[in-house]
């Protein structure tokens, strides 16, 4: 996504997302702790430091959705996730993040963190602490002394860098680890699709030749009807490039195991040269094999990775198993696929290329 690139005449735009999200501990000294008590001037500051600005903005009772001059923001009660293309720096907000938290929201300590990412197309682009992985996890290791790295995928081609960071010993943990007796911890779950080399006529959808504004490219690409029951925000770049958010229409019921809020988020770079598109929602399902056709025929990639995040507690947990038996989907063969198990956590990743390739 790019105000300034020329559909016709690019210069390079890096699509691949950095995406880091953060779960704050419950504060028992501070029942009213929610990081939706931070003012928009501080996101704005925040933001300013990671290179990107805010565009737009809608919430429910659940999530507050900034839709960013690169990508997205989304903030609840004690869930914060920034996700941000091109030459963005998201490591660089952590310090005053965590001094907002605690300041202002009520915060004192980080349960989980996760940051991952692609590999970029163009590593050779980006700024300090983003020119490698490597960088990265010294970084992050300066504020989490227990988080671990990993890479998931082919080195030599298309693969999926991974930090996390549980806090040992805490509420999360202890909760997760005596489930069987009773105790539990919210459901989350993540579902993240990412897309390269993806078809020339889709693409030139989120073109302003072809499209006029967002509402036409939504409707026209068929994005509306992945999730429906959607809130949308969307934003169309000038002369090409999409974003959108979406938020549950629904509000939280006394029934509602999901109180972080439901979302989506897409996010395309549509350049033939680079294209590049996101797709990423924590909806529970049992099984996301129809979400994942549905996503892929919109847009279809050439390739694609498929990462499956759910915790113990979630109905979507056995959900990532099931790409065991999806050798194919559609025109896609599946080249690669992993599991990993964290505290808490079961991660799937699978990688599809389109036949014959």
């Amino acid at each position: 996504m790019s105000e300034n690139e020329s559909i016709s005449n690019p210069q390079y735009f890096e699509g691949v997302e950095k995406l880091l999200e953060i779960w704050f501990t419950p504060n028992p000294s501070s029942k009213n702790a929610d990081l939706r008590k931070i003012p928009r001037s501080m996101w704005d500051a925040l933001l300013k430091s990671v290179r990107c600005e805010i565009i737009s903005f809608k919430r429910n009772d659940q999530i507050d959705a900034y839709v960013l001059s690169e990508s997205s923001m989304f903030v609840s009660k004690r869930r914060w996730i920034l996700k941000t293309c091109g030459t963005t720096t998201p490591l660089e907000c952590i310090e005053p993040l965590l001094q907002m938290a605690e300041t202002l929201a009520g915060y004192v300590e980080v349960d989980y963190l996760f940051y991952s990412r692609k590999n970029f197309k163009r590593p050779d682009l980006q700024v300090s602490p983003h020119r490698s992985f490597e960088e990265e996890v010294t970084l992050l290791d300066t504020f989490f002394d227990s988080g671990r790295a990993y890479c998931l995928g082919s080195l030599n081609r298309d693969c999926w860098y991974l930090y996390t960071y549980n806090r040992e010993g805490g509420i999360a943990a202890q909760q997760y680890e005596n489930v069987g007796n009773g105790l539990s911890i919210e459901p989350d779950q993540t579902i993240e699709i990412l897309m390269t080399d993806l078809d020339p006529d889709v693409m030139a959808i989120f073109t302003k030749e072809e499209c006029k504004n967002a509402t036409e490219a939504t409707q026209r690409s068929g994005i509306e009807k992945l999730l429906p029951d959607m809130i949308i925000d969307d934003y169309q770049f000038e002369p090409c490039g999409y974003s959108m958010n979406g938020i549950s229409k629904h509000e939280l019921t006394g029934n509602d195991e999901y109180k972080e809020g439901c979302y989506m988020t897409i996010h395309i770079t549509p350049e033939p040269e680079f294209s590049y598109v996101s797709f990423e929602s924590n909806v529970a399902a049992s099984n996301y094999s129809d979400l994942i056709s549905r996503v892929i025929k919109v847009f279809q990639p050439s390739k694609f990775l498929v990462t499956i995040f759910v915790s113990k507690t979630s109905k979507a947990i056995d959900a990532g198993h099931e790409l065991d038996y999806k050798t194919s989907i559609g025109e896609w063969k599946r080249r690669d696929i992993q599991y990993c198990r964290f505290p808490g956590y079961d991660l799937t990743y699978a990688h599809y290329t389109k036949f014959p390739s």
